[in-house]
């Protein structure tokens, strides 16, 4: 791994092209360009955005390969990921120990999907007023951040959210309509640990807020790859042992 936590920052940047939208007046220059402003500071990173309509949708494999977290931001055009790239994506994660962080409607995205066998389904609404309830203080996600903070408006999210039992629940989400949601939960998965955190629709302000942004830089320290990863050559082969050569993801 790099001295520095090789970060890359995807995002559709569809929503914020429309300049008469409300997406727009929100982050004229795209959600990503403001999490690698906040990232930015941090001298322990090294950030990059790119985005769906990029070349090689953004993640060409020499990019990919030396990254060492992807946070990803997808809302409406899930279905135009390739495939293959997906592939790539969860073959980082398990074999090399790569980070994956999903924002907000990532819990839809083929990734986020593969990497955790589910549907990543739930219910929502409209944007309304959201509390962030600290419920793992002593997590390094959770460093930092008080007992609960405030969004003006987030969209809502409910559940039941059909994802694999997380093994930890960060943050719980309630909503000015009583609906409570698993906001920040992690997973290990293979060598690769994942983080999901769900403020961030496209229409409103949640990633300026300074805790969101503490949250999310906590959680690119968190799952950058161990320094040493483990050596699959397995010293017991022939010796005894089965050994399988083959990991499927599917």
């Amino acid at each position: 791994m790099a001295d520095k936590i090789r970060v890359t920052v995807w995002h559709e940047y569809r929503h914020e092209r429309n300049t008469e939208g409300e997406a727009y007046k929100c982050y004229p220059n795209g959600i990503h360009a403001v999490i690698k402003d906040f990232l930015d500071k941090n001298d322990d990173m090294d950030v990059r955005i790119v985005c769906l309509d990029d070349p090689d949708q953004g993640l060409p494999d020499e990019l990919l390969n030396n990254t060492d977290v992807l946070l990803w931001w997808g809302h409406g055009f899930h279905g135009e990921v390739n495939d293959e790239l997906v592939d790539k994506i969860v073959t980082r994660v398990y074999r090399q120990g790569m980070g994956f962080i999903g924002l907000h409607s990532a819990h839809h995205s083929k990734p986020f999907r593969k990497l955790l066998g589910c549907t990543g389904n739930l219910e929502w609404g409209d944007n309304i007023k959201e509390v962030i309830w600290n419920l793992n203080p002593t997590h390094p996600i959770a460093a930092g951040i008080p007992k609960a903070f405030e969004l003006e408006a987030d969209e809502l999210y409910s559940e039941p959210f059909y994802i694999p039992k997380p093994d930890d629940l960060i943050f719980g989400a309630w909503f000015e309509h009583g609906n409570i949601f698993r906001a920040g939960c992690t997973w290990a998965r293979g060598l690769g640990k994942i983080f999901y955190f769900q403020p961030g629709h496209e229409t409103c302000l949640s990633f300026y807020n300074p805790y969101v942004q503490k949250i999310i830089t906590n959680a690119v320290r968190w799952a950058k790859p161990v320094e040493e990863p483990i050596d699959e050559t397995c010293p017991y082969s022939g010796k005894g042992f089965l050994v399988s050569e083959t990991v499927r993801f599917d």
